[in-house]
């Protein structure tokens, strides 16, 4: 596994990373510490959770318990510190965490101490924002995005709070390094400038979702992302399963995601099945498997990129750890591109 600088922190982390968000929900606990023992064994150092986590659906009963599981394994590996781990605070888009109240710099105070409980940690090696507490273009708002809503001022003071609170856990030991989540270019810049110009903790990583067929990343924030460091994690790099080609012909897996929410967030749309089938049928081609085609492009990308591929069985994930070596050919990149320009953003 190739390892890459976490922005401009002290971390090296590979350009893989764990998804832990079905764990303790559609993946049991002794599933879920099988995946982390075997992403170990491929060479992974690195996974990521939050306290809202599980998903599909988020509950009341199973917030918190994706960090739980993360922490009983941890107990009892004789590995723990060969994982970094990184986590989020649950924004006012929570639900059941703190009510969806959001957070401040208190509360990030707070919620860090009780995630650190939860993992049965020291240290979160990376510590992130899940949502903007202003609002964010994430999840299919793009199509009806209106920022003027925000008040500038309000934003960067709120900013200023937040990172306070963070320098003071990364100080005290809590956290190794601060990142964000669903933002934009504006708001990473924002952030960066306002830590650079006080000596608060830096940006490192923006996990935003990033795959074959949703490409908001690849202008703004890509130039955001090079000329200030910031590592994209990605999240979604198999569209929720739609790239495995698991739901073409309208097919929907007992107990796949589809199963429990159809519309896979608002990805389900007309055009969505048969852009898929474009590379589904690239792949073919070339002889490769779709979901290592899939993984192996996040690698192509002109930043740096640490993709969360996320996996409900142990089955799943030992199907997508044989393709972690895979280096796609310049004419499978070639054919990719043609794909995107002939069609653009399925959903």
């Amino acid at each position: 596994m190739k390892k890459i600088p976490l922005g401009r922190s002290d971390l090296m982390v590979t350009d893989w990373c764990l998804g832990t968000m079905t764990f303790g929900n559609q993946t049991p606990e002794s599933d879920a510490h099988r995946q982390i023992d075997m992403a170990l064994e491929a060479g992974i150092n690195f996974l990521d959770t939050a306290e809202m986590y599980p998903v599909n659906p988020v509950s009341a009963e199973t917030v918190g318990n994706s960090e739980k599981i993360v922490g009983t394994w941890r107990a009892k590996s004789t590995r723990k510190n060969d994982m970094l781990v990184a986590t989020k605070v649950s924004g006012s888009n929570g639900g059941f965490v703190r009510d969806g109240k959001g957070y401040d710099g208190q509360i990030i105070r707070e919620a860090v101490d009780q995630s650190l409980v939860r993992l049965q940690a020291d240290t979160i090696d990376l510590y992130q924002l899940h949502w903007p507490e202003r609002g964010s273009y994430m999840f299919r708002q793009n199509w009806t995005y209106d920022p003027s809503g925000q008040n500038k001022q309000q934003t960067l003071d709120h900013m200023m709070d937040v990172l306070e609170a963070m320098d003071d856990v990364v100080k005290a030991g809590k956290v190794r390094a601060f990142g964000l989540s669903n933002e934009s270019a504006w708001g990473t810049t924002q952030w960066i400038n306002l830590a650079e110009k006080h000596g608060l903790p830096r940006v490192a990583a923006i996990q935003n979702e990033y795959s074959l067929l949703c490409r908001l990343y690849d202008t703004d924030m890509a130039e955001t992302a090079v000329n200030e460091d910031v590592v994209l994690l990605s999240f979604s790099p198999l569209a929720c399963g739609l790239l495995t080609g698991k739901y073409q012909d309208g097919a929907i897996p007992e107990g796949s995601r589809r199963s429990i929410g159809p519309e896979l967030g608002g990805r389900m749309t007309p055009r969505t099945l048969p852009i898929t089938q474009v590379y589904l049928d690239i792949a073919s081609k070339h002889g490769l498997d779709p979901v290592h085609l899939a993984m192996a492009w996040q690698a192509t990308r002109p930043f740096a990129v640490s993709a969360i591929f996320g996996a409900t069985t142990t089955d799943q994930l030992a199907h997508l750890l044989k393709g972690r070596d895979l280096v796609l050919s310049d004419e499978v990149i070639a054919e990719i591109d043609d794909a995107n320009r002939a069609n653009p953003m399925p959903y």
